[in-house]
């Protein structure tokens, strides 16, 4: 499979008015690639649009969405055609996470993190996948996450969407191998955005470093490169090194660990802490 041509490429990152999505909008921008930028904030949106055409000269077209809404990948789709825009590439980095015993979650927040993180995910993948395909020449990222490898408690609901979107998204690599499209799940670990502000807690990543927006995306950029592009990557070299260890682990000794590292302990109906 030969190296993307960025330059020939139309590329829909949803997820882009800030952290990795805008990111992946600069790097690509800086590639060559015109540009499709979703996401709720406008005004976000217009200013990285400003910034990446003025840089590069590219065109970028900016679709103000909120991916929480039902048939959101149908809908960008529609708005997609109607401004005759030819999508040859996706990048879906739209999500958020939650922190808390699954017990005392906000039951329309988790809703919501589900729409945005597993539902639209794949509305937006099927909407635009068959253009893909049919382009020959692009790619389709998903960005899962670290937490994808194991359960998570304090996190339970964050970990099993973004375990989906790993488990999805491979099987959409095989499903597309021949039809020149590039598949690839990207797993960051706890990476420097607003993500744990919308969390709420810096108890989150577990009291790791944070990496950078850039390494993430350039580890994406690595991995698509490649002759024979994996079906996914972890960022980092102690995180690869961590998905190959949690293979020796039994599932209990992973959860445990999990509850370890970020800080949470089984709880008891009272909220003390119960032997696990």
């Amino acid at each position: 499979m030969s190296a993307v041509d960025w330059r020939g490429q139309t590329t829909l990152v949803t997820g882009a008015s800030a952290g990795i999505g805008a990111e992946f909008a600069r790097q690509l921008a800086a590639r060559g690639s015109a540009l499709v930028l979703v996401a709720r904030r406008a005004e976000r949106l217009a200013q990285l649009s400003a910034e990446l055409t003025a840089a590069h000269g590219v065109r970028v077209d900016v679709v103000p969405l909120d991916l929480a809404r039902p048939a959101a990948g149908r809908a960008l789709a529609a708005e997609v055609d109607r401004r005759g825009i030819a999508v040859t590439s996706l990048v879906n980095c739209a999500g958020f996470g939650t922190h808390g015993p699954f017990h005392r979650e906000d039951p329309d927040r988790l809703a919501d993190m589900i729409a945005v993180d597993i539902t639209a995910l794949v509305d937006v993948s099927r909407a635009f996948v068959d253009r893909l395909r049919a382009a020959g020449s692009g790619v389709l990222v998903n960005v899962a996450s670290m937490a994808a490898y194991l359960p998570t408690p304090g996190m339970a609901v964050y970990a099993a969407a973004k375990a989906f979107v790993l488990s999805f998204t491979e099987a959409l690599w095989q499903e597309s191998l021949g039809a020149g499209l590039r598949v690839l799940a990207l797993s960051p670990g706890a990476t420097d955005t607003e993500f744990f502000d919308v969390v709420g807690t810096d108890a989150a990543d577990g009291g790791r470093g944070r990496q950078s927006p850039q390494e993430v995306v350039a580890t994406a950029f690595q991995a698509l490169d490649r002759r024979k592009p994996p079906p996914s990557v972890a960022v980092g070299r102690a995180n690869r090194a961590s998905v190959r260890a949690v293979r020796l682990l039994t599932r209990r000794r992973a959860v445990l660990l999990m509850a370890a590292i970020t800080g949470r302990a089984a709880e008891d109906g009272t909220g003390r802490r119960a032997a696990a």
